[in-house]
């Protein structure tokens, strides 16, 4: 499987976990290849708006570019939506972070495990989530 495909299929899989709770979600084409700020998924219900950046890795960490960051944080202000980044590592559940709780490694932004199973969020938890 390509890395391209990797990744489409970890954005489907969010979409579906959103659908699937009664919220409405959608990919966003051309997100991370045009010259707007653009998220990977944006989904919402009456109360909330989110615009998510996707991770799958094997890895123990992923990182991001503080373009992607960047992007993201611009995108959620602009639009009105929450700014959120999920990851998924392998044979584990999806985790969702806030900007505030990924790790900066000077070059770039990282998530490893150990993060996303203290500072981040279970999709569940993630939906429930009052606003803030």
């Amino acid at each position: 499987m390509s890395h391209k495909s990797k990744g489409i299929n970890a954005e489907r899989e969010v979409i579906h976990l959103f659908w699937n709770n009664g919220w409405s979600a959608c990919r966003v084409a051309g997100s991370g290849s045009i010259k707007y700020p653009c998220p990977d998924i944006i989904a919402g219900n009456n109360l909330r708006k989110l615009a998510i950046e996707c991770k799958a890795t094997k890895d123990k960490r992923q990182y991001l570019t503080k373009k992607e960051v960047e992007e993201l944080r611009e995108f959620g202000r602009i639009f009105g939506a929450e700014p959120w980044i999920g990851v998924r590592f392998n044979n584990m559940d999806w985790y969702f972070l806030t900007m505030e709780d990924l790790e900066n490694s000077g070059e770039s932004y990282v998530v490893s495990i150990e993060n996303a199973k203290t500072k981040g969020f279970l999709f569940g938890e993630m939906i429930t989530k009052t606003c803030q």
